[in-house]
This record gives C-alpha cells, structure tokens and sequence, in this order.
C-alpha cells in the first residue's frame, strides 16, 4: 500500500496543507514586518558585532 492511501483514509487530511501554509504565511508576514519596521541604526550596529575586534 502507498503512501499517499494512507493520507487519504485519515478524515479531514486536507486541513493539514492549509494549516501548515497559514502558518508560514503568518510567521513570513510577522518577520517581513519587524525587518521593515526595526530601527536601521540598530541593525547596523548589529552587522558590525562580527568585525569588532575589541576584546572584552
């Protein structure tokens, strides 16, 4: 037996897909807003971390 008869004996299977893309799309859309919306000086004293040479 095949795998995808597996999937389609399982009631309500196709909620799954929808879920799982709703969610992808929720947390895409959550990221897209911080990175549009964080502070720019903030960030870019961020990408500066890994070539600081100043050891504490």
């Amino acid at each position: 037996m095949k795998f995808i008869n597996y999937l389609e004996s399982i009631t309500g299977v196709g909620i799954y897909p929808l879920t799982s893309f709703i969610i992808f799309f929720l947390f895409f859309v959550g990221v897209s807003l911080y990175v549009f919306k964080a502070n720019k000086t903030h960030i870019s004293e961020m990408s500066q971390i890994p070539l600081d040479n100043n050891d504490k």
